[in-house]
């Protein structure tokens, strides 16, 4: 790699050759603000706050996209390069709605951190603004443009990062608003309710609908039996909540606190993702011995889902019948937990603790209702739960390490690289391959379909099967590959689709990483790492060899795909139009 001289503020630092004055001054340790800038996914030097001198350049350059060159000296501290910051700050500022303590993103928003930074205590042009109404029919994602700074990182993200595009910049000027067409809501668009706008949007103009007030009432209504469930990403992001490090494990301490809620019992969606690979296994299997619909794509991930109805509805039918972990959980909360515990299955109150925003429109579809009720009456982002645990006044950092409740908070380490791209192809070809074979694996960790690879391909060797597969991440990932499979370019068994970028670690509801620590860790491996080695962890990393499982099958639904399986945990998909 070619490697050029570059100062920064008189400290002279060696970088790759193409780099930005940005990543220079970042190799010097020199930190430059930045606010619309977002690595790899939105370089457009549009809030020119990261400008700085260029000895040679006749004007200020924006360091996020400014390339360097062998002997260039820049300045980053001039009086002129922080009064441009600044007026720059404060224009932006001018307009904006300043109500920052009622703010979900309150000592969270990098315009309030820079304007701590930059010292802006006063702002000199206090201008015209637009009382914009506030977009909040969709169930996942409230949306203000009060508060836009007109960045386009969520424009960015939901066009180059997941292939969708339903918002962009309307109007010209001072007018110029962020929005779906025609200020349609994201409810009439087709959007996919991933999250991914908000992960990425640096204040609070975009966030989860917030649902934790529904749970409060449920926890303090004395008719309901209030039961909660956590998906397995969760517990390697809720700590950056409370201060911790970057995929960290709090598992025990995740327990602990949602005891401390008040929840009547406490379970682990990782049984249900076990139950998932035993029914989507067996469904694959039966699909290639009896020449069924090929490839069978996996189904586990709503905003993957939602995307295929309105974007490639001619594959409906290869989509796994199989519901979501978390639903075929609350369908048999609400069918066997109901009927051993001589419970009325309307006084079961399931909330879901999810990395996910796709989720909350999930929970509302009515075909997810197999006991007549709802199969998930609640769910909830990481965040919300973080935001519970605080108003609760609960000190997580020093909770105790608590254990899931027996029998559905039983699981394996197949049920937690759920949380990772490749983790449910991962978990299903280490049941399929023992049921195939007979023999035991001798390496259960399946490294194809591993890693951050926007598509990985593998071939498993089954002795009389090879199972080609595929992973896909990211729903601009998913189209390249479908599109690969309609022209008959590539032939699969199998296929993964997660609808997030990196899968459910990275999902819409997860902790929001900064631009800055973005630049330095990539959450997508940070916490993907920390779900691989929760599954070292685990005695037991097997979906098959689940003990709970086992007794779920031999007490209640026979076996995988059975009668009674298929009307608890199948479901079927529509097509939706995209206007």
């Amino acid at each position: 790699m070619e490697m050029v001289k570059v100062t920064v503020d008189g400290v002279q630092v060696e970088v790759p050759k193409g780099s930005t004055a940005l990543e220079a001054a970042r190799a010097a340790n020199i930190d430059i603000p930045t606010l619309c800038y977002l690595k790899g996914i939105n370089e457009i030097e549009a809030c020119r706050m990261c400008l700085v001198e260029v000895k040679g350049a006749r004007t200020l350059q924006a360091s996020c996209v400014y390339p360097v060159s062998d002997g260039m000296e820049i300045r980053t501290n001039t009086p002129a390069v922080r009064e441009a910051r600044r007026v720059n700050l404060e224009l932006i500022l001018s307009n904006h709605d300043r109500s920052c303590l009622t703010c979900v993103r309150n000592q969270n928003c990098e315009l309030q951190e820079l304007a701590q930074k930059l010292g802006v205590d006063d702002i000199r042009f206090e201008g015209e603004s637009i009382d914009y109404s506030v977009d909040d029919f969709s169930p996942s994602i409230v949306r203000d443009p009060n508060k836009c700074i007109l960045c386009r990182r969520c424009v960015s993200v939901c066009r180059n990062v997941q292939g969708i595009g339903v918002i962009g910049a309307n109007e010209r000027g001072f007018n110029t608003v962020i929005s779906p067409v025609f200020d349609m809501s994201l409810n009439e668009v087709p959007c996919i309710n991933c999250g991914q706008c908000i992960t990425a949007c640096p204040v609070g103009a975009l966030k989860e609908k917030d649902d934790t007030q529904k749970v409060w009432d449920a926890l303090n209504n004395p008719d309901l039996s209030v039961i909660v469930q956590t998906a397995p990403a969760v517990r390697v992001a809720l700590g950056e909540e409370f201060g911790m490090e970057m995929g960290t494990i709090v598992k025990g301490k995740m327990v602990a606190a949602l005891r401390r809620l008040g929840f009547d019992k406490v379970y682990d969606t990782d049984f249900a993702a076990d139950l998932t690979i035993m029914e989507e296994g067996t469904e694959l299997l039966d699909r290639i011995e009896n020449g069924g619909k090929l490839p069978l794509i996996t189904s586990c991930s709503p905003g993957w889902i939602k995307y295929c109805e309105h974007y490639y509805p001619e594959f409906l039918d290869n989509l796994s019948t199989c519901k979501s972990p978390h639903e075929m959980m609350g369908a048999l909360l609400k069918s066997y937990f109901a009927e051993k515990n001589n419970m009325d299955p309307s006084k079961i109150f399931v909330v879901s603790i999810m990395p996910c925003t796709a989720k909350k429109f999930e929970a509302q579809r009515p075909e997810l209702s197999a006991a007549g009720y709802p199969d998930v009456d609640v769910v909830l982002t990481t965040r919300e739960l973080a935001r519970m645990i605080k108003e609760a006044g609960i000190d997580f950092v020093r909770l105790p390490d608590e254990e899931f409740d027996p029998l559905f908070g039983d699981s394996t380490g197949a049920g937690v690289i759920f949380g990772a791209t490749g983790g449910v192809m991962e978990a299903a070809l280490r049941t399929v391959a023992e049921i195939v074979t007979g023999k035991p694996l001798e390496n259960v960790e399946i490294a194809d379909v591993r890693g951050i690879d926007g598509v990985k391909e593998a071939e498993i060797d089954l002795g009389d099967i090879t199972i080609r597969a595929a992973v896909a991440h990211g729903t601009a990932n998913a189209k390249a590959l479908l599109e690969k499979v309609k022209s008959g370019e590539k032939e699969y068994h199998f296929i993964e689709v997660m609808g997030c970028p990196g899968g459910c670690v990275t999902g819409g509801g997860q902790p929001i990483v900064t631009a800055k620590d973005r630049m330095d860790k990539d959450p997508k491996m940070v916490r993907a790492a920390a779900i691989y080695q929760e599954d070292r962890n685990l005695p037991i990393r097997k979906s098959h060899e689940n003990p709970s499982v086992k007794r779920i099958y031999e007490e209640y639904l026979g076996e995988p795909n059975s009668h009674k399986a298929h009307e608890l945990l199948h479901t079927h998909y529509v097509a939706r139009k995209k206007y």
